[in-house]
């Protein structure tokens, strides 16, 4: 029992940074997420864009689909037949941890259980 114990303090231990880190990203992708002027056209918590809301995305799309949204958005609209106007950009020139990080964000909005 006693070994199981230091087992599950252990686990908590290296999966502690990681959180710690993840929620950094997410931080770093809300900014980014703001400074990209998203809620122009999408909104996060009744923020920004109505006819484009995102409250619980993460709970709807994998975060390589999210991904896939941000840097081929004219792909994913044509494979989801959405016909919104204009034409969500595409941000594929964004840096990779920039990208990364706005798909932690993205993704960690999900449905409130």
């Amino acid at each position: 029992m006693r070994s199981l114990g230091l087992l599950v303090v252990s686990g908590l231990l290296v999966a502690a940074p990681a959180l710690a880190g993840d929620a950094a990203q997410v931080e770093k992708g809300k900014s980014l997420f703001a400074a990209q002027k998203c809620s122009l056209c999408h909104s996060v918590a009744g923020k920004g864009n109505p006819k484009g809301p995102l409250d619980e995305i993460g709970s709807k799309l994998k975060a390589d689909e999210i991904r896939q949204w941000l840097v081929s958005p004219k792909e994913m609209a044509e494979k989801a037949k959405a016909t919104r106007k204009p034409p969500m950009q595409s941000y594929d020139k964004l840096a990779k941890a920039d990208l990364d990080a706005l798909v932690a964000y993205l993704e960690s909005l999900k449905k409130k259980k």
